[in-house]
C-alpha cells in the first residue's frame, strides 16, 4: 500500500477514535478504556499459553509477538482516552518501538549475514514508523493552524458584514456572530 495512501487511513482512523472518544462521557469513556486495557491482557495471557507449547526460539518470538500485540492495544486504548494528538503520537512511536524489540527476536533466530539483514531491516523499519509519526503531527498540527486562520478570517468577514447595520440591528449582529464563531 501506497505511504499517502496509509497516511490517509491512519488520519481518518485517528479523527473517528477521536470523535468516538470525544462523544462519549467521561465515566463512560473511562470505562471503555479499562475494557480495552483487561481485553489487551487477557489476550496476553492466552497467546503467552499458548507459547508455553513450544521451547527455544519459536517460544521466544512468540512471547516477543504476543508483547507486541498487547502493546499495540494498549497504547490505541490509551491514546484513544487521552485524546490529544500528542498521545495519538506518542502511542505510535511505543508501538513502533515494539514491534522492533519483536523484530529483534526474529532476527535472533537467523545466522550470519541474514542475521545482520534482518537486524538493520528491522531498525529502517524503526526509523521509518517514528519518522511517519513524527510528520503526521507535523500534518496535523498544521492543518490546524489553517483551520483556525481560515475561521478567524471568516469570523473577521462577518464582524464587517454587521457593520452595515446600525444601533440595537448592529449590536444583535455582533453578538449572534460572536455566538456563531464562540468567540
Amino acid at each position: 500500500m501506497k505511504t499517502s495512501h496509509v497516511l490517509l487511513l491512519i488520519g481518518a482512523a485517528l479523527g473517528w477514535a477521536g470523535q468516538a472518544v470525544a462523544q462519549l462521557p467521561a465515566p463512560e469513556a473511562k470505562t471503555v478504556y479499562q475494557q480495552a486495557m483487561d481485553a489487551a491482557e487477557a489476550a496476553y495471557d492466552a497467546a503467552k499459553a499458548r507459547c508455553d507449547a513450544l521451547a527455544g526460539v519459536p517460544h521466544e518470538i512468540c512471547v516477543a509477538d504476543a508483547r507486541a500485540a498487547r502493546v499495540r492495544v494498549e497504547e490505541e486504548a490509551g491514546a484513544a482516552h487521552k485524546n490529544t494528538l500528542a498521545a495519538y503520537t506518542q502511542a505510535r512511536m511505543r508501538i513502533a518501538s515494539a514491534y522492533y524489540e519483536r523484530d529483534k527476536t526474529r532476527c535472533s533466530a537467523a545466522l550470519g549475514n541474514d542475521r545482520d539483514v534482518c537486524q538493520r531491516q528491522a531498525k529502517a523499519t524503526l526509523v521509518a514508523s517514528q519518522a511517519d509519526a513524527r510528520a503526521d503531527r507535523k500534518a496535523i498540527e498544521a492543518r490546524l493552524e489553517a483551520q483556525d486562520a481560515r475561521i478567524d478570517a471568516e469570523y473577521r468577514v462577518a464582524l464587517q458584514k454587521c457593520d452595515a447595520f446600525a444601533g440595537d440591528v448592529k449590536e444583535g449582529c455582533v453578538s449572534t456572530t460572536r455566538t456563531a464563531y464562540g468567540k
